[in-house]
């Protein structure tokens, strides 16, 4: 014998039926502590200032990556 039993309800409905806690002040406060973040931060993800954080990095980046190739090209070459 097969039964199927629908229940027709809101997610409130449902929660509360559960005794599932409500939740959501908590996620109204962290929605809203994200978006005061995400506002703070938007000048970081201008074209210019990442410009700017990718040159930061410069010659030394460059560098330290050319050691590393040579490192790696020496380790890779036959030994004579």
């Amino acid at each position: 014998m097969k039964m199927s039993i629908e229940v027709d309800c809101t997610a409130e409905e449902a929660r509360r039926f559960l005794g599932l806690p409500d939740v959501s002040a908590l996620n109204d406060h962290l929605v809203g502590e994200m978006q005061k973040r995400i506002d703070a931060n938007m000048a970081m993800i201008s074209p210019d200032e990442l410009v700017k954080n990718w040159m930061s990095f410069g010659a030394g980046a460059q560098e330290q990556f050319r050691k590393l190739m040579e490192v790696g090209m020496s380790a890779a070459s036959p030994k004579k």
